[in-house]
Order: C-alpha cells, then structure tokens, then sequence
C-alpha cells in the first residue's frame, strides 16, 4: 500500500492524496459505502461502483461469524466471494465490542462475546483479527481496539486507550502478510492528555495509516471536531488519515477541512431504507405527503438511476407500499449523492476552492432544507 499527498489547501488542512493498494487506486478524500457482511445494503457491487465509490468496508467481527473466514478463503477471498474487484478495507470489530455491550467482556488478552446469531462464545485477539482479516485477503487491516462509550471516566478511558495501545502492538507483530495496509486506531476519549499520549504512541510504532476512533458515539459535533483539531496534527503527514463511523455530510466537510483523508459510515444505506433522501439543498423525507403527487425527480441534475426514470411521487409510493424497490432506489440515490458530494471536494481542493465550497454548501442547505 502506498499514499500520495497531491497538493495540500494554503488556507486549511484539507489534502487531494491518492492511496494504491493491490486491487487499485482510491482517490482521496474519500468515502467508503458500508458492506458490513459483504454487502452494501440492497444494491450491486456495479451500482456502488457506478455511484463512484472506488473502495468499501467490510466487517471482520460479522464475517467471522458467517460464513466464515475459512469459508471466504477456499471461495477465493473477500473479493472474488462479494463479486467487488476494488479495495476492500476491514475494520476490526471493535465499534462492535462497543455496541454488543451486553454479549461480551473485555480482557487484556482480548474480547470474550457471546454470538449474536446464536449464542455460541467466541474470543477475539489481536492476532486473531489480524489473522481472520489476511485470510480473507482484505486490502487495508484495521487493528483491534475498544470503542469508549460516552460518557466514560477518565480512568476507564485511560485503562482502554492503555490496552487500545498493547493490541496495536501485538497487531503489528502479528501480521504476516505484506501487501496489504495496516491502520492503528487512536483511542483516547474526550480527554485531550490521552487522545494525545495513544497518538505520540501508535507514531512511535508507526503503521501504515492512523484512524481515529470513538467518535461518534453521542458527543456534540463540537466535542468531535475539538478532538479532530487536537489530534490530526500529531499524526504523520505521509500517511493516510481515516475518520471511522463519521458520515453526515456535514462531518465529512468539516473532517476534510481539518485534514481527513478516508471516511465510512452507513448513513447513506441506512438513511436511504428509511426513507431520508439527500440533496445539495438538504434532506427529503420522503413519506411526507406533500410529495404524493410531486413529478420532479428526487434532485434536479442528478445523473443517478433513480433521479433519471422515477419521480418523487413514484419513490413515496414504492416507500408507503412497503416495496423493495423503493429502498433499492433510494439506496441508489444516496449512494451518488455521497458520490458526487466526495468527488466536488477533490475539485475544490484541487482549486484552491474548499473553504468558499464549504461556505456554498452551509448556505445551499439552510436556504433550501425541507424537512
């Protein structure tokens, strides 16, 4: 794996990067759709791709449990078995140590969980994760760590970000395979002594990327972004910086004007299925009954699938009928919105343009939000 910086805003700490891997290039900034069991929700491998996402994630802690690694590996890998020939990034199953709270127990040595599928007891170790994600041929390799709740103590968190460190460690003595990318997490919580003490740390090891975990999790956007402020700046500049979970598409500008390079989040699939819909000038609900004879496409000058044959009353009907289709639609629609929104940020970077973009874009959505 290999990152390169192409040019970097005067004004703000917003970069253009392009990131190799095995499987092909990924242009950064960028977004990667949530395939959590080697899938994105409702759509194809084409029509994420079509949507211009050139890289997605995929799960170690669900894979693992079906079908199986092994299972994965003897049908040729992650990439052949999901039919996606694009970079495949695996987070480790720590966002779900913290949100299957009630099924596990956390030890130094690693993760006790009870299955969620059946019950059965499983234990997750550093090496184990490391392990599972080379077996299934992922691109980029996210070593395990603890998602702090919010609020947590500063004992607790010190106590986590403690044992965060240890794993990344073992993680990286751990790996066997060299082809693929091998990102920490920095932990931390919301104390700045900590996030500062795991990031001056995992630099210290050095790995190949620095993703930065905990975040949302219930914080103001504030609080996110004062931690994106302190932290960014500790970590290497030759290295590709990924914000985990964070997805709205204001938390994306705001994450790429401090310094982002890689975000994930399921925001457009999981929005999209409940019938929330993006737009330049904000958000539809689509249930709403003022579009149940509205002709116009979901968004004026989308290219998508979606916007080019169905109407708003067409999408609303599919949505209050209970269809699939319409939850495939609006999938596809959200998919290209987060598409296009991630590829006008490369431009105006690529310009010299991406404080006034982000100026543009606030007022677009406060002239234009209908709700």
């Amino acid at each position: 794996m290999k990152f390169n910086v192409l040019k970097e805003d005067s004004l703000t700490s917003a970069r253009l990067g392009r990131l190799a891997t095995t499987h092909g290039i990924v242009d950064t900034p960028a977004f990667m759709p949530v395939g959590t069991s080697g899938s994105v929700k409702g759509v194809t491998p084409e029509e994420v791709r079509h949507s211009g996402a050139q890289i997605i994630l995929g799960n170690t802690f669900h894979l693992y449990l079906r079908p199986g690694s092994k299972l994965i590996a003897s049908l040729g890998g992650l990439h052949k078995f999901t039919g996606w020939d694009g970079p495949i990034l695996t987070d480790s199953g720590g966002y779900q140590v913290f949100s299957l709270a009630k099924l596990r127990k956390i030890t130094g040595n690693g993760v006790i969980f009870q299955s969620p599928i059946d019950g059965s007891e499983h234990i997750f170790t550093p090496e184990m994760v490391i392990e599972i994600q080379e077996t299934i041929g992922s691109d980029i390799i996210v070593c395990l760590d603890e998602c702090i709740p919010f609020p947590a103590t500063y004992e607790y968190t010190k106590e986590s970000t403690d044992m965060t460190l240890q794993w990344a460690e073992r993680s990286k003595k751990a790996i066997k395979r060299y082809d693929s990318g091998l990102f920490c997490v920095v932990q931390g919580g919301f104390f700045k002594d900590l996030r500062e003490y795991c990031a001056n740390e995992l630099v210290n090891t050095g790995f190949d990327g620095y993703a930065i975990g905990g975040l949302s999790v219930g914080e103001s956007k504030d609080m996110m972004y004062s931690v994106l402020d302190q932290t960014v700046p500790m970590l290497p500049a030759d290295r590709p910086r990924y914000l985990m979970g964070v997805g709205l598409p204001e938390n994306i500008i705001e994450g790429v004007i401090r310094g982002i390079d890689m975000f994930d989040c399921v925001v457009p699939t999981r929005h999209g299925r409940r019938g929330y819909l993006f737009t330049q000038s904000g958000h539809i609900i689509i249930k709403n009954a003022g579009y149940k004879d509205d002709e116009s496409p979901v968004e004026d000058g989308c290219d998508c699938y979606t916007c080019s044959k169905y109407s708003r009353a067409y999408l609303r009907h599919l949505f209050m009928s209970g269809e699939i289709l319409g939850l495939r639609l609006n999938t596809i629609h959200n998919l290209h919105y987060f598409g296009r929104l991630m590829n006008a940020i490369r431009g105006a970077i690529e310009e010299g343009r991406i404080s006034q973009f982000r100026e543009r874009f606030y007022s677009i959505r406060k002239e234009g939000d209908r709700c």
